[in-house]
């Protein structure tokens, strides 16, 4: 067994994400937009078992975790999926996995 002394780069700023993705509800969210749509907090309230401050919550860990990115079209906050974040950070695992484990 060897000592680890820090988290290994790859690995820094992927804890979030893991996070973000290791819960249902979210994993809900994350699964009902369709490729580059962008959904409005309401929208996606109305499609899920979950109050509205339930789903503003998931939708701001999946923000955090860098799952999804958000933009405000007037009054309202649209989310769309951060697809090259999600790519980029399973890859750096996989590829520590490959060449160290």
């Amino acid at each position: 067994m060897k000592t680890v002394p820090h988290i290994p780069p790859a690995w820094k700023n992927i804890s979030d994400l893991f996070v973000a993705l290791g819960d249902e509800h979210r994993q809900r969210i994350l699964l009902s937009f369709e490729p580059g749509e962008r959904i409005s907090i309401g929208d996606i309230a109305a499609t899920m078992p979950l109050s509205r401050t339930a789903v503003t919550h998931h939708l701001k860990v999946l923000e955090h975790g860098g799952v999804l990115k958000s933009e405000k079209v007037g009054k309202e906050v649209r989310f769309y999926i951060n697809k090259a974040h999600m790519q980029e950070a399973l890859s750096s695992v996989l590829e520590f996995i490959d060449h160290n484990i």
